[in-house]
């Protein structure tokens, strides 16, 4: 089958568009054919060789986690699909090797669930992997309250705006930090947009002078530091990017496969409670130029990989 692949690690030139092996369907596994994939940040940083600690290569690597496909075969042991269902992912396993930027790919169905009828094939292939991180940290983490006020950094980013938007439907006040040309949109989304850098803390104590009762940090660094000054007493802090977070009181978080939550999310978009915004697409000869784009961090919602079908 056609796949981008690269064979070491590097920049976003290591990646070839090419021939690799059909994947095999195992007992648990269901053979997606691939409609979109999603880009995330996690796939170049991957790419680079960053998370070879936790995530060892088996060369050549398909990367991507995401996708919306339709399914050609399940394997043996899987009641839960049947050919021609329409499908999300977040195709993750233990080792970087088989990825989705693929004409197929073989997923493990822990990390399955039916795609949102309301939604495009491109816009399902942005909702696993920011969608389940979003939604993993908002309840399982810092257990979001109606009532409650919430920081989201990174407000338009594709973790942030789902965050945004989960957050809002749990009945919290949301506080976005976003770029000026994307403050609308994050008040579309339902947040009350601030600007980043310098006087970040005095601008949200402007909205919120009693402070914050969650933080939800995607960006890290200075952003993280000055959010532990702008939490309530009891506040809550969480970040998906920056382990340091757990030195200021705070979690760290590694969004992990769940079909449950990723059938809840699907719910939800086909009820209106969410929505993904599309960036920008590539098609598959062209996913260099979407990881160079992603790797900028100026992207607004997500952007995908497509393939013909």
């Amino acid at each position: 089958m056609k796949a981008i692949s690269y064979a070491r690690y590097g920049g976003p030139e290591v990646l070839e568009l090419g021939e690799v092996d059909d994947p095999k369907v195992g007992p648990d596994s269901v053979l997606v054919k691939v409609r979109a994939a999603g880009v995330n940040p996690v796939d170049w940083k991957c790419r680079e060789g960053y998370l070879d600690s936790v995530l060892p290569a088996v060369f050549p690597v398909v990367p991507g986690w995401d996708v919306a496909g339709v399914v050609v075969q399940p394997g043996p042991a899987v009641p839960e699909f049947a050919v021609g269902d329409e499908v999300i992912g977040y195709v993750r396993e233990d080792v970087l090797s088989r990825g989705t930027f693929a004409e197929y790919v073989a997923a493990p169905v822990r990390t399955l669930a039916r795609k949102p009828r309301s939604l495009s094939f491109e816009e399902a292939a942005g909702l696993p992997l920011a969608g389940l991180t979003a939604y993993q940290v908002l309840h399982r983490v810092l257990g979001v309250k109606r009532g409650e006020t919430v920081l989201v950094h990174a407000a338009a980013g594709g973790v942030g705006s789902i965050a945004v938007q989960l957050a809002a439907h749990l009945g919290a006040r949301v506080i976005g930090t976003a770029s000026e040309h994307n403050h609308d949109y994050v008040r579309g989304l339902g947040g009350e947009p601030v600007s980043y850098g310098d006087g970040l803390v005095e601008r949200v104590r402007g909205l919120a002078p009693e402070g914050v009762d969650a933080v939800f940090d995607t960006v890290g660094g200075d952003a993280l530091r000055a959010s532990a000054n702008l939490l309530a007493p009891d506040g809550r802090l969480a970040s998906i990017t920056d382990p340091e977070v757990v030195d200021l009181g705070g979690h760290y978080w590694f969004v992990r496969p769940d079909p449950q939550d990723l059938s809840h999310l699907s719910d939800l978009a086909d009820q209106g409670a969410l929505t993904i915004h599309v960036s920008e697409t590539f098609p598959l000869s062209r996913a260099a130029e979407a990881h160079r784009l992603n790797q900028e961090g100026r992207t607004r919602g997500k952007i995908v990989v497509t393939l013909p079908h």
